[in-house]
């Protein structure tokens, strides 16, 4: 029998730390919260000091009585969750459900799921952190208020199963603010003039911008020829020179926002699917000869801390693989003013000499990039700047000035592992060649080039994730679930990269915001998240928070039962006859997607898949091909012509490019 027993979420988890202890522990996952609120009530007692009603999760009723059993039998109970609100009330539930004596329980947490973190761990067990608990539940209950006593209010004045959530409510409305802002921007033309300086001797003319002086901009044709004529003819030379030293700083490790920001620029990732690797490199994968290894650290953190063991080591990796002098001096962690949870470590690998490289085969294509991606940017994060010269040459006739520039490298520092996207362009404008000071040009050739000022860009995952950090709104476990529950939802979708706000999201948006202002106000949800830290630091009750909000959503709510009027938002109509009524089939979405219903149901059932159009030709047969989705709700291209053609494929072909078939679609 064993002494110890320590529960863990994931059944992973549980295989990776089973290896670091010896045979008196079992190890066994309880699969996440094993109670919650109930889903056909409120759940909460808003007459007797509004004490939540936990059940237990269906389904769970075996898993726990495993765990009771083993509790029973075991020395001592170790809650091993994860080291979190969430993980610190998983484990709060866990000793409540299996009535643990609270002395012969106790709680460890780790960052990394290393033999040293683990071991550690155990030696600095504690008791349940009952203002951690106290957090979470707090954030429960209120999104609870919230979603059950609006969601009402949305099916009643606008349609069925729809859902109000408290950070949901505000992001929906920065999107629908964004795309307000975009409609309304007016375009505003202006000129920029540039310069191509031909010495004779080269190839590539020096290319420069026109510098104007005592006047911001360029608004017409005629300005910008009016420059130009007057270039006409004069001469030019190289008036002035200067060189500096630019040095750019190595990058900060990883926090969950920068990481979901970059998985989505650099690996085109959605945040739900950046995290979701991320948790299966944190929680162990097969690695052959050492068994289940965790890689990288615990994955929700808005720290850049690193710890003084991971500097050490990463320090020796890089004076060993890339010499002494890339390594960097030791940098303060960037707090920018707000609260950071410093019990965590910046995301970065847990062994820095398990290189991506040395485990590409044992790790699915998602994850070794993800794991190259975090790998490199720690490495980055420890190494010295990047050194360039900046040469910033003055061509001038006397009267009009234009300015060039060019860099050239002369330290790489950390860019010999990691680049940011902006440091190609960079060097795309650079000049390719130096002239020195004095030397007449022998022709140039002066153009002038309309352009109209740009709306604001549509928000994609990664800078809706910076923007809701900049703001206060939600915490780095909340981003992907919020911006994934308001896809799923259909209030907003997704157009490449960009978030566009759906005309059901709209209707929401503006109900919302009539009847519930302070809900979806930034500054009130940002407020709510520097309570709901103040109850985790012990300094802010948590029933005070929620008694305080609630009496306000309360009155809100009746005010929008009498007031507000009823929208009615229309399915899209296809041209599609019902095969069983004739009648014209409409759009409905369900969990996989868009699919094609009868409107006339009940009394009719007939469905059948939505067939989206591609307009892009069939390799194998020329028809056009149509974008489908597997039983799982996974997208792939198949012929519009099938049965009769069978080509399919995961990714769109692209013209003139060979057919690439997938099987087992």
């Amino acid at each position: 029998m064993n002494k110890y027993l320590v529960i863990v979420e994931s059944p992973a988890k549980a295989k990776t730390i089973a290896k670091f202890l010896g045979k008196d522990y079992a190890v066994i996952a309880s699969g996440g919260h094993v109670r919650d609120l109930p889903k056909s009530s409120l759940g909460v007692d808003t007459e007797h000091d509004f004490e939540p009603h936990y059940i237990t999760i269906r389904g769970k009723g075996d898993t726990l009585a495993e765990l009771r059993k083993k509790a029973k039998a075991a020395k001592r109970v170790f809650l091993a969750t994860d080291p979190d609100r969430e993980g610190e009330a998983i484990s709060w539930h866990l000793m409540e459900v299996l009535k643990l004596d609270e002395k012969d329980t106790r709680r460890i947490t780790f960052n990394e799921i290393t033999k040293n973190a683990v071991k550690s761990s155990l030696a600095g067990a504690r008791s349940i952190n009952m203002d951690l608990v106290d957090a979470q539940q707090a954030r429960r209950v209120l999104d609870r208020m919230v979603g059950y006593e609006i969601s009402p209010i949305l099916w009643a004045k606008v349609k069925r199963g729809l859902s109000a959530g408290r950070v949901q409510s505000v992001t929906l409305r920065i999107i629908s603010d964004r795309e307000n802002e975009i409609a309304a921007f007016e375009s505003r033309e202006y000129w920029s003039i540039e310069g191509r300086f031909n010495d004779g001797v080269h190839k590539e003319p020096i290319v420069a911008e026109y510098v104007l002086k005592g006047k911001k901009e360029l608004t017409s044709k005629a300005e910008a020829d009016a420059i130009i004529a007057s270039v006409n003819g004069s001469r030019f030379s190289v008036t002035d020179t200067k060189t500096g030293e630019r040095k750019q700083k190595a990058p900060l490790p990883y926090t969950t926002s920068t990481l979901q920001q970059d998985a989505s620029r650099k690996l085109n990732y959605s945040t739900i699917k950046t995290m979701r690797v991320a948790q299966q490199l944190y929680e162990g994968v097969e690695i052959k000869g050492q068994g289940s290894v965790g890689l990288i650290t615990y994955l929700r953190t808005d720290s850049t801390r690193i710890s003084d063991e991971a500097a050490a080591a990463a320090g020796t990796f890089i004076k060993e693989r890339y010499g002494a002098e890339f390594l960097g001096e030791s940098r303060k962690e960037d707090t920018s003013g707000k609260k950071i949870q410093d019990a965590h470590e910046a995301i970065r690998p847990t062994y820095i000499e398990i290189t991506p490289s040395a485990v590409k085969d044992q790790l699915t294509n998602e994850q070794y990039r993800l794991y190259q991606l975090i790998w490199k940017r720690f490495i980055a994060s420890r190494m010295a700047d990047c050194v360039t010269n900046v040469t910033t040459l003055t061509i001038s006739d006397g009267t009009h000035d234009f300015t060039a520039s060019a860099s050239k490298c002369v330290f790489e520092g950390f860019r010999s592992v990691y680049t940011e996207a902006t440091d190609e362009k960079e060097q795309e404008k650079s000049c390719r060649y130096l002239p020195q000071k004095g030397l007449v040009f022998a022709s140039q050739e002066v153009t002038g080039t309309q352009h109209f000022t740009q709306p604001p860009a549509h928000y994609t995952e990664a800078s809706l994730v910076r923007t809701m950090e900049e703001l206060g709104i939600g915490r780095p476990s909340t981003y992907a679930p919020t911006i994934t529950t308001l896809l799923t939802r259909h209030y907003i979708a997704k157009d490449g990269r960009n978030l566009f706000v759906t005309e059901l999201g709209e209707a929401v948006n503006d109900m919302m915001k009539k009847a519930f202002p302070s809900i979806v106000a930034v500054d009130f949800t940002a407020n709510m998240e520097l309570l709901l830290d103040g109850v985790e630091d012990g300094t802010v009750n948590w029933k005070t928070v929620v008694s305080n909000f609630y009496p306000d959503l309360v009155s809100a709510v009746k005010n929008a039962e009498k007031d507000l009027t009823s929208v009615k938002i229309q399915d899209e109509t296809t041209d599609q006859p019902c095969e069983m009524c004739g009648r014209m089939l409409v759009v409905k979405y369900g969990p996989h997607g868009k699919f094609l219903a009868c409107p006339g149901f009940p009394e009719c059932r007939f469905t059948m898949p939505y067939i989206e159009k591609t307009g892009i030709p069939c390799p194998k047969c020329g028809n056009e091909l149509t974008i489908r989705r597997t039983k799982r709700g996974k997208r792939y291209y198949g012929c519009s012509n099938y049965p009769e053609c069978d080509y399919m494929s995961w990714q769109a072909p692209k013209a003139g490019q060979p057919s690439e078939e997938s099987e087992g679609v």
